[in-house]
């Protein structure tokens, strides 16, 4: 990663870690012991990459980070919802997350959950009262169907069923559970910083424009998906602040599970390219958004 590239991420990092800090002043309505539980989770140091995907498109978009940062918020709080749940006894059993011990290590699980349920409903929340009505519409939309049924939650039904009852292995197979577990929420990333700058546009934006984030995001996510199986295999639990080396143990259907470390590596790879040649619509303005595709594969964490 460029020093340019670092910078650039450092800088919107810390604008989100603010913009996260203020959506949690919710008041004396809110009982201590879960506003403890939502900030431990919440702010626990971490990559940031969704709500940095959300910002960069809008800066793709010829937007500010102040029309978008309220979408990158609330794509991070459903993200940290998910990280919650998932660490749970009866999903992944993870005790380690973001280099603390998870959620429910610290808090006990009724308490997380309760945690995990608030951060997702705080989330539209933050985006109903942040646009104008036609915005917020398309960006609780946008999430929404993400992260639900036929997104993020349906793919981790998919990914438990696959531990429990192995099916027929195939590339295919493979690719639709993640762009469901992992990929749906890196699409609507891009989408939602679209419509965060643009949503108030007649007609909102552009569909061609769209599709074209969208198919950046598809790339992006898959690459992000075998990376983070590579991680698992090859990396330490010091790098990236969660237990490796867990996937094969519990039967998971895995990229260098079923392809091999050699080939789901070249397969990041190009995946990245691809990823970056769907941004030549915007020039210059997708400098940023190609560079961050480009550093996935040699990612740590």
């Amino acid at each position: 990663m460029t020093d340019d590239l670092s910078q650039y991420l450092a800088d919107k990092r810390s604008l989100v870690e603010d913009g996260l800090r203020k959506t949690l002043l919710l008041g004396d309505g809110c009982p201590p012991a879960l506003l403890e539980a939502m900030q431990y989770s919440l702010l626990a140091a971490g990559k940031r990459l969704r709500p940095l995907l959300v910002l960069s498109a809008a800066e793709a978009c010829g937007g500010r980070d102040a029309a978008a940062l309220p979408a990158a918020c609330a794509v991070e709080m459903v993200h940290t919802y998910s990280l919650i749940h998932d660490d749970l006894p009866a999903m992944d059993d993870d005790d380690l997350r973001r280099g603390l011990p998870t959620c429910h290590k610290r808090f006990g699980e009724a308490l997380a959950i309760l945690a995990g349920d608030a951060l997702l409903t705080l989330a539209f929340h933050v985006l109903a009262e942040s646009y104008p009505p036609t915005t917020a519409a398309a960006c609780c939309r946008e999430l929404a169907g993400a992260a639900g049924a036929a997104g993020m939650v349906g793919g981790q039904v998919e990914d438990l069923a696959w531990e429990r009852a192995p099916r027929s292995y195939s590339v295919e197979a493979l690719e639709n559970l993640h762009a469901r577990k992992t990929g749906a929420l890196f699409r609507a990333c891009l989408r939602l910083g679209a419509w965060a700058v643009l949503g108030e546009r007649q007609g909102g934006p552009d569909v061609d424009l769209l599709q074209s984030l969208d198919d950046y995001g598809r790339c992006f996510g898959q690459a992000f998906q075998i990376t983070d199986d590579l991680l698992d295999v090859e990396g330490s639990s010091a790098e990236t602040g969660k237990r490796v080396h867990k996937d094969a143990a519990r039967g998971k259907f895995t990229y260098p599970g079923f392809l091999g470390v050699a080939e789901s590596r070249e397969r990041a790879e190009r995946l990245c390219r691809d990823a970056r040649d769907h941004l030549l619509r915007f020039g210059k303005a997708g400098e940023r958004l190609a560079a961050l595709s480009l550093s996935i594969v040699d990612r740590k964490r």
